[in-house]
C-alpha cells in the first residue's frame, strides 16, 4: 500500500481509504456484520488506514458497525473519519449533541478527520447560522477531533466560498474522469490544494456506473491496453495519478471489491499513468460523452430559474439515465438531487433560461422530456 501525506498535518494516509457506505448485507438488508468487520479488518491488515463513516449510513447503523470492528486493537491502527449530520442541526448545541453521541457509537475519545457532511447553499447557511466555527474550534481544543474538514455536493463557486471561510485541515468532493466539470470539479480539488488542503475523493465511480454494466464500447477501449486491470481500476488510477489528491474512498460491499481496490492500489503514484493510458481514458470518457441525450455544459447560464427549476442537475440526471443504462438508478437518484420545486415538472414556459443558453438548447421541450422520463406519474 502506498502513502500519501495530508498537506497541513503531515498525517500519512493510504491512498485507498474504506468507505462504509456500502457495506454487505444480510437476507434482511441488514447489515452483515461479521462480513463487514472482517472485510475492514482485512483492509486495515493489508495497509489501509483511513475508514470512513457518517451518521446517516445504513439509517444509523454504519457507524455501530464500524465502532466493533475496530476493537480488538483495529482503532490504534487507522485514521477514522466522520460527519455532522449538517441537515439535522437546528442550534449550535446539536452539533456538539452529534458529535458526542457519534463518538459513543464508535466506541472511541477521538475522532481523526471529522467533516461537516454534504455542504450545499442550504446546509451552509445552517452552519453559518449555528456557528460552526466555533463548534471546530471547540471541538479540536478539547481533543474530540484532532481535523477538521467538510464534504460537498454544489457548484464550484460555493465550494470556493466554503474553503475560504475556515482553516479547513481538508475537504472530500465527488471526483472522476467523467465529474471532471461537475460540482467542484478539476478547478475546485485544484483550488483546495493550492491552499494546502488535503482533498479525499468519494464516488471514484461514480456510483458504480463506471464498473458495473460497461457498454461494449468502452470495453473495447479498456481492452487495448495490456494491463489487466478492470474499468474500476483504470478509475481508480486516473485519481491517483494527480498529486492533488490524498486519498480515494471506494464504498465495498464485497471481498471482490476488495481485492480489486487493493491490485489497483498496488504502485497506483502521481504520475503512474502514460500519456497512452490517459489518452485511452480521455477516449473512454468521450463514449460516455456521446450517449447524452442533452448538450448542456454545466456553465450555469440559465441560472437562477424564476421558477426555482435547477436546469443543470435536471440535465444532468436525465443524460446518467442513457449514460449508463440505468433508467431505475436515474428515477432513484433524480428526488434525492431534486427538491420538488426544482424538478423539470417545476417549470413555467417563461423562456428566461433559452436567452441565456450559449448552447443554444431548446430548454423548456427538454425539461418536458426530463419530467416524463424521471417523473412518472403514479
Amino acid at each position: 500500500m502506498l502513502y500519501r501525506s495530508m498537506p497541513r498535518t503531515g498525517d500519512e494516509l493510504s491512498i485507498l481509504g474504506f468507505g462504509c457506505m456500502r457495506l454487505p448485507l444480510d437476507g434482511e438488508g441488514k447489515i452483515d456484520e461479521h462480513r463487514a468487520a472482517s472485510m475492514i479488518r482485512s483492509a486495515i491488515d493489508r495497509g489501509v488506514n483511513y475508514i470512513d463513516t457518517a451518521y446517516p449510513y445504513h439509517g444509523g447503523e454504519s457507524e455501530p458497525v464500524v465502532g466493533r470492528a475496530l476493537g480488538d486493537g483495529y482503532r490504534e491502527k487507522v485514521f477514522l473519519a466522520t460527519k455532522l449530520p449538517s441537515w439535522m442541526v437546528e442550534t449550535p448545541s446539536d452539533m456538539d449533541r452529534f458529535l458526542d453521541e457519534q463518538l459513543a457509537r464508535l466506541q472511541t475519545d477521538v475522532i481523526d478527520y471529522y467533516l461537516l457532511h454534504s455542504l450545499n447553499a442550504e446546509r451552509w447557511e445552517i452552519m453559518k447560522k449555528n456557528g460552526f466555527g466555533a463548534f471546530l474550534d471547540r471541538a479540536l481544543a478539547d481533543g474530540r477531533i484532532r481535523r477538521a474538514g467538510f464534504s460537498f455536493h454544489d457548484q464550484l463557486p460555493l465550494f470556493r466560498e466554503i474553503v475560504d471561510a475556515y482553516p479547513w485541515h481538508f475537504c472530500q468532493i465527488q471526483y472522476n474522469y467523467l465529474d471532471t466539470d461537475y460540482q467542484a470539479g478539476t478547478a475546485g480539488l485544484k483550488y483546495a490544494a493550492e491552499r494546502n488542503m488535503g482533498v479525499v475523493i468519494m464516488e471514484p465511480l461514480r456510483g458504480g456506473n463506471l464498473a458495473r454494466n460497461v457498454p461494449d464500447a468502452m470495453k473495447k477501449v479498456w481492452s487495448e491496453s495490456p494491463k489487466a486491470f478492470s474499468p474500476a481500476g483504470w478509475a481508480l488510477r486516473w485519481l491517483w495519478d494527480q498529486p492533488e489528491v490524498s486519498v480515494v474512498l471506494s464504498g465495498m460491499t464485497a471481498e471482490q471489491d476488495l481485492e480489486d481496490n487493493l491490485a489497483s492500489a498496488d504502485g497506483a503514484c502521481t504520475g503512474c499513468l502514460t500519456a497512452g493510458e490517459r489518452d485511452m481514458i480521455a477516449r473512454v470518457k468521450e463514449e460516455y460523452r456521446t450517449r447524452m441525450k442533452v448538450l448542456c455544459t454545466g456553465c450555469q447560464y440559465c441560472m437562477p430559474c424564476p421558477a426555482g427549476v435547477n436546469i443543470p442537475e435536471c440535465f444532468n440526471r436525465y443524460n446518467m439515465a442513457f449514460m449508463f443504462d440505468n433508467l431505475e438508478q436515474a428515477r432513484m437518484t433524480y428526488p434525492v438531487f431534486l427538491k420538488p420545486g426544482a424538478r423539470a415538472s417545476a417549470c413555467v414556459k417563461c423562456g428566461a433560461c433559452e436567452e441565456k443558453c450559449p448552447q443554444n438548447l431548446q430548454i423548456r421541450t427538454l425539461l418536458d422530456s426530463v419530467a416524463e422520463l424521471l417523473e412518472p406519474k403514479e
